[in-house]
């Protein structure tokens, strides 16, 4: 099933003011300095801190486009890398959507725009139900979410990696149909 979600997304996406493509070698040197941010690192559970060229170039190689992960460079359209966004397709019960953006850029309305391009890009692609979750003192990235059309499911404790013990919501998203 993630292949298939995968070959459904489009390669771009275009909105408003952001373009989002395949990260490719190019950003590593930006991408690095974006994430090398421990503010940055404290909000999510898969980005290493340090966070060193060595990861980025991995990242954009081995990492960014895969059967599991269908991940975009978010860019503005001068073709400056501000972050990354991706499905994460190996999630169950269905893709999850992350998102992070560097800190010169939070609070611009970035994210929101992202997440709702993410989700119509999906919903165009067939799915009808997607995943988000956050941790739940990130106010920011739990209003994100709602903003984008995903609704509160579940809230709980995170079970793994550097998030363990922490408290997160889980989000849900299902297609209207009407």
């Amino acid at each position: 099933m993630p292949e298939t979600f995968a070959l459904n997304l489009p390669d771009t996406i275009q909105t408003e003011r952001l373009f989002l493509r395949a990260p490719n070698i190019k950003d590593a040197t930006a991408l690095q300095q974006l994430a090398n941010n421990r503010s940055v690192h404290e909000v999510l559970a898969r980005l290493p801190f340090p966070y060193t060229i060595n990861h980025a170039l991995d990242f954009i190689s081995n990492l960014a486009r895969t059967q599991n992960e269908h991940a975009y460079a978010i860019t503005t359209d001068t073709g400056k890398l501000i972050g990354i966004t991706s499905w994460h397709l190996d999630y169950t019960p269905g893709p999850e959507l992350g998102y992070w953006l560097g800190q010169p850029y939070w609070g611009k309305g970035y994210a929101t725009e992202v997440a709702i391009a993410m989700v119509s890009a999906a919903s165009r692609a067939g799915y009808e139900k997607l995943f988000a979750r956050s941790i739940t003192a990130n106010q920011g990235s739990l209003n994100v979410l709602k903003k984008a059309g995903f609704n509160i499911s579940a809230a709980g404790v995170d079970d793994c990696g550097i998030h363990k013990d922490i408290h997160v919501t889980i989000f849900q998203w299902e297609k209207d149909d009407g």
